[in-house]
């Protein structure tokens, strides 16, 4: 009788308003259906109204059954934990299909009650996280984890939504920030079931139901993935549980149990997961000194892998502020290692990031750890003599010889210009502590000569393009014919002809700018080769 009661009580609960004492009379009414009526039938009534509701109903529905539910629920002598599971992963997955609240606005306003209503299910969850503490309290050999487990998928689901999508940062405007709040709780509850410090460091290898289905294990592992990466931002960037955690771990350890999870952050697209990643990682390389992280680390996977995402990110991301940081971190990441790590990570970033901008960037560094071998008194074997030569032939090439597309190369090619310039300027030939003067041989002709056929090949025919642009022009403009461009699928807006002759002049000038340094430093070595024969004769 009661599962009948309850479907009509809740129509008219929202056909009234707050204030009217019909509500409140009906509100009383579904009260005494919890107390007096069969609890296992009006369990599934008050599930099935949960899993009815949709759109802007979903929250209000949720919290206007939860008292009720958890009453019934508390009654229930079999299968209790089997029960409190289906509740809690009826009522996560009717909250998943809503959008998190993210900007300040949107948290203040909490138009669908979804802040409102995880911290009300984190209440609701309370009386069962008691009981499973209580009866590990009176054995230390607590055998019935059912209930653990099923406050277990709850805290997991709970990172991945709605935690991993929320903007956690305070802001100014609001005094308690609800995801804090409910961040907050679900740690509590992982430490109260004591699974917040094995969770930390479970590195995707934990328990996880066994699936017929590869299908489903892959996404069941995927979810795990997130919920814990989630969990370490939640410990290691916002603090939220840090006074449960030992002091004991050395912060290049912490990195390395964090990377899987940097990871996972740094492979999604959306702002909040991508700016957890990068806070994250930053979070644990701030925690070491420079030149304290050991080469050896770059053993592992993820320390070769986590870079290479990272420079994707910069790259390609379409939001600025995260590029920016992105590239300060890579910076970071780089300072902390030792000599060999430093140079181990440049032969691999020059490899693999296939992005002129970012080359450029590696030679740029590449340059420094050498002006500080040259300068410091200690020898850095890693930065001069024949370890630095096998570098060099990295660096001081054309990809594809004199055909290489100098204007798509040139950030690389300028850096690569100005070390050899360096190189040239700082290391005399009678020393030659890099190398440099053993291999100039190689370097001219994989270096200087196909830059000077390809200078000249790229002027000529840009030169030409132009010639070409200015006959036309008075075609173009009687006919207003313009230029299209189509990127990624994405039609640009139109080039007038103008428009095409000042990017035409713009290439012009970087390959003069290239052509005056190549000039320079073929000027300094024809000085130092002929002041060293000078010398000799």
């Amino acid at each position: 009788m009661g599962w009948n009661l309850i479907s009509p009580l809740v129509r008219c609960i929202f056909m009234y308003k707050l204030e009217d004492d019909k509500r409140e009379h009906c509100l009383k009414i579904l009260d005494q259906l919890a107390q007096l009526c069969n609890p296992k039938e009006l369990f599934l009534g008050l599930l099935e109204q949960i899993e009815q509701s949709s759109g802007e109903q979903v929250c209000q529905t949720v919290m206007l059954l939860l008292q009720p539910l958890q009453t019934v629920l508390l009654k229930l002598q079999n299968k209790k934990a089997y029960s409190v599971g289906l509740s809690l992963a009826m009522i996560m997955n009717q909250l998943t299909a809503l959008p998190v609240p993210y900007t300040e606005q949107q948290i203040q306003e909490d138009k669908l009650g979804l802040c409102q209503c995880c911290n009300a299910v984190v209440d609701f969850a309370k009386p069962f996280v008691n009981e499973v503490v209580k009866n590990m309290e009176k054995s230390s050999e607590y055998n019935d984890m059912e209930l653990k487990e099923e406050l277990l998928k709850f805290c997991m689901k709970s990172l991945k939504y709605p935690l991993l999508t929320a903007q956690l940062e305070q802001p100014e405007g609001i005094e308690e920030h609800p995801f804090q709040r409910f961040a907050t709780e679900i740690i509590d509850i992982l430490w109260d079931i004591r699974e917040l410090i094995p969770l930390v460091f479970l590195h995707r290898k934990g328990k996880s139901p066994h699936w017929e289905n590869q299908e489903f294990a892959d996404i069941e592992q995927k979810n795990s993935a997130d919920s814990l990466a989630c969990l370490s931002y939640l410990m290691f960037v916002q603090h939220f549980g840090i006074d449960y955690f030992p002091v004991v771990f050395s912060p290049s350890y912490l990195l390395q149990c964090n990377m899987t999870h940097i990871e996972v952050l740094l492979k999604r697209t959306e702002e909040s997961m991508l700016s957890k990643g990068l806070d994250l990682f930053e979070s644990c390389l701030l925690r070491m000194e420079d030149n304290s992280l050991l080469h050896q680390y770059l053993e592992f996977r993820d320390f070769i892998d986590v870079p290479q995402d990272l420079v994707k990110v910069m790259t390609l991301c379409p939001i600025e502020h995260l590029r920016k940081k992105s590239l300060n971190i890579l910076q970071l990441f780089i300072d902390k290692f030792d000599a060999e790590g430093k140079y181990t990570l440049f032969r691999c970033l020059l490899k693999t990031s296939n992005h002129a901008g970012v080359e450029g960037y590696i030679i740029k560094n590449i340059k420094d750890q050498i002006h500080l071998s040259l300068t410091k008194a200690c020898d850095n074997i890693w930065f001069t003599g024949h370890h630095l030569v096998s570098l060099l032939d990295l660096v001081l090439l054309l990809p594809e010889g004199a055909e290489t597309d100098l204007l798509q190369n040139s950030d690389r090619i300028m850096a690569s210009l100005n070390l050899l310039r360096y190189l040239v300027i700082k290391d005399c030939e009678s020393d030659n502590q890099t190398g440099v003067w053993t291999t100039l041989a190689k370097i001219e002709q994989n270096f200087l000569k196909p830059l000077h056929v390809g200078l000249n090949m790229s002027k000529a025919h840009y030169e030409a393009e132009i010639k070409n642009k200015k006959e036309n022009r008075r075609e173009a403009h009687s006919s207003n014919t313009v230029c299209s461009l189509t990127v990624s699928g994405e039609k640009m807006p139109a080039m007038t002809t103008d428009m095409q002759l000042r990017v035409l002049h713009s290439a012009l000038f970087t390959f003069d700018l290239i052509e005056s340094v190549l000039a320079r430093v073929e000027e300094l070595i024809e000085v130092k080769t002929k002041a060293v024969m000078d010398e000799n004769s």
